[in-house]
C-alpha cells in the first residue's frame, strides 16, 4: 500500500486534536494561542521532513531518481552519462595572399554562435585558405550548412571578416545525454549485465560512446564469427565517418577476441513525399514537416519497412491539420538489410 503523504493542514488537524486530547482545557484550534503556534510550527517542521523523506525514497532506485543522484547510480554500475560533442568543419576564409589568421580566432554566426579556429591558416595565392573550425558550446545547435556565413569576431591583418562554410558543412554537434537515455542504459545495465560478448554487450558499448542513439547488432553478419553493428545518431541521423572510427575502437578495446566485429553506418534511402493538406497555410505546413520529420526518424531501422499508416496518424497529430491525403509513396517503404530510411523532399500540392 503506497504512503500518503499528510498535508500541512492535516499534521496539524492531528496535533491539534492530541494537545486536546492531552491537555484538557487546552485550545490548539484558537488563533494566536500558545498552544495553536506551537502546534503550527511542529507541522510545518514535520511536512519538511516528510517532504526530504519522500525526495530520498525516489533517490534510492536509479528509475526515479533525480539527476545528480542518477549519475551517482552510473558511475556505481560503472556507467558514465555521455557528453556532448561540437560541431565541427571546413571554413573557407579570404584574404590577402600571405597573411596569417592564428589559431583560436573566434568567428561568429548570424544567431551569436561562436566558433574557434583549430590551427592557424596562411592565405594562399588564390586569396582563400580552409581552415577548421570547433564550435565553442557542445549541441546540435552548432551545426550549419555549407554556404552560411560567419563573421570573423576580431580584426586581422589582410583577412576579410566575412568567411563562407564549406562542403560539407559543420556537422557532429550532439547535446549531452538526457536523464531519460542515461536511466534507460543504467535499467538495460541492470536487467541485462555483461555476458562475454552477448547482443546486450555491443549495445552497451556502442552507446556508451557520444553522440550514439539507437543501436543494432547481426551475429553473423559476415560469415560464422562475425558480428555487424551499424547504429544511428540523435535524430535518426546517419553517423559521420569519424563516430563509426569511434564506435569501431570501442567496440574493439572490449569485444571477446574471438569476434571479427564490423561497425558501419547504415546506407540513407530518401523517402519523397507528396501530400495534399487543409488548411494549407505557411503555419500548418511547418507543423505538417516537423511531423513527417518526426515520424520517419522514429520509424527508422535498418531493413524495417516504413508503414504509411504510421506516417499519417503523425501528420493527423500536427497542429492546425484538418485533413490531408499523402500520394507519395503510394505504399509501404520495404527497405533492404544496411538501408533505413530518411525523409527526402516534400511537395505540398
Amino acid at each position: 500500500m503506497p504512503f500518503s503523504r499528510p498535508s500541512p493542514q492535516q499534521i496539524r488537524d492531528r496535533m491539534a486534536a492530541e494537545v486536546d486530547a492531552a491537555l484538557p482545557g487546552a485550545d490548539a484550534r484558537r488563533r494566536r494561542s500558545a498552544e495553536e503556534i506551537l502546534v503550527r510550527a511542529i507541522a510545518i517542521a514535520s511536512h519538511e521532513l516528510h517532504g526530504h523523506l519522500a525526495w530520498a525514497a525516489r533517490q534510492i532506485l536509479p528509475d526515479t531518481a533525480d539527476a545528480a543522484q542518477l549519475d551517482r547510480h552510473a558511475a556505481i554500475w560503472g556507467i558514465t552519462r555521455r557528453a556532448g560533442t561540437a560541431s565541427r568543419g571546413p571554413l573557407t576564409i579570404a584574404g590577402t595572399p600571405g597573411a596569417v589568421l592564428a589559431a583560436g580566432a573566434e568567428f561568429r554566426r548570424a544567431d551569436d554562435a561562436r566558433y574557434t579556429l583549430d590551427a592557424g591558416i596562411t592565405i594562399g595565392a588564390g586569396g582563400t585558405a580552409l581552415g577548421q573550425i570547433t564550435a565553442l558550446v557542445p549541441g546540435a545547435a552548432g551545426d550549419a550548412p555549407a554556404a552560411a556565413q560567419m563573421s570573423l569576431i576580431a580584426p586581422a591583418a589582410g583577412i576579410q571578416p566575412l568567411a563562407i562554410v564549406a562542403a560539407p558543412g559543420m556537422t557532429g554537434g550532439a547535446e549531452p545525454e538526457a536523464d531519460s537515455v542515461l536511466r534507460a542504459r543504467i535499467l538495460a545495465r541492470i536487467q541485462a549485465p555483461p555476458a562475454g560478448g552477448a547482443t546486450t554487450d555491443y549495445i552497451a558499448w556502442a552507446q556508451a560512446v557520444p553522440g550514439v542513439d539507437r543501436v543494432w547488432v547481426y551475429p553473423g553478419w559476415l560469415g560464422a564469427g562475425t558480428v555487424g553493428v551499424t547504429l544511428l545518431g540523435p535524430g535518426a541521423a546517419i553517423p559521420s565517418v569519424g563516430l563509426v572510427a569511434q564506435v569501431q575502437a570501442a567496440i574493439d578495446a572490449l569485444r571477446p577476441v574471438t569476434a571479427a566485429v564490423t561497425v558501419f553506418a547504415p546506407t540513407a534511402l530518401p523517402v519523397a513525399v507528396t501530400i495534399q493538406i487543409a488548411p494549407d497555410t505557411a503555419a500548418t505546413r511547418a507543423a505538417v514537416l516537423a511531423a513527417l520529420q518526426g515520424a520517419v526518424a522514429a520509424e527508422a531501422e535498418p531493413g524495417s519497412t516504413l508503414r504509411l499508416s504510421r506516417v499519417s496518424a503523425a501528420v493527423s497529430a500536427a497542429a492546425g491539420e484538418v485533413w490531408h491525403r499523402i500520394t507519395a509513396p503510394a505504399a509501404d517503404v520495404v527497405l533492404a538489410p544496411g538501408q533505413v530510411a530518411t525523409l527526402g523532399a516534400v511537395t505540398f500540392v
